[in-house]
């Protein structure tokens, strides 16, 4: 039996994509792959126990633990990570386009595969109407900027390569 889930609904959407963006300094810019992915741990976030960290990120290990993260949630998944992460795809990339029209992603940047932030105080008024984030998803989204922020998203210890969501062993270095 297939029940709701929040990830194939274009509104829930656009809510966790622009609280994603706002966490973007004024002219810093994340490709949309990586806007992506922190929308996918927003959704799933008991997934973020299956993050590869390494030995030295004692920060990241430290801010996991501090995560009140329940490990199974009514929307869990026990299947292919990649597979789900490519289903909800088309509602990640209707919700950034959405933005786009909007005038709150930055059209220029978006079609060279870069979310920055074209008006802020259009962002803040669509975050005021739409409401803001609880504190488990606020928790969520500050692991993956203390996790992800300065990562690159390609390479061996890329994000693509440490979510093991998109394929990384072609990746330039």
């Amino acid at each position: 039996m297939i029940t709701y889930n929040p990830a194939f609904d274009l509104y829930h959407c656009i809510y966790r994509m622009t609280h994603i963006i706002e966490r973007l300094d004024d002219g810093e810019c994340f490709e949309i792959d990586k806007i992506r992915i922190w929308d996918f741990y927003l959704l799933f976030p008991s997934m973020l126990y299956n993050l590869s960290l390494k030995q030295t990120e004692k920060e990241v290990k430290e801010a996991r633990k501090q995560l009140d993260i329940p490990k199974n949630s009514p929307y869990d998944y026990s299947g292919d990570n990649r597979k789900l992460f490519e289903w909800i795809r088309p509602f990640q990339i209707s919700a950034l386009n959405c933005l786009v029209s909007c005038g709150i992603i930055n059209k220029d940047e978006y079609l060279n595969n870069r979310v920055c932030i074209a008006s802020r105080q259009a962002l803040n008024d669509f975050v005021d109407q739409a409401g803001h984030f609880s504190p488990s998803e606020n928790n969520t989204l500050s692991f993956m900027s203390i996790f992800s922020r300065h990562m690159s998203l390609s390479g061996i210890n890329g994000l693509k390569a440490r979510t093991k969501l998109l394929e990384f062993k072609y990746d330039a270095e």
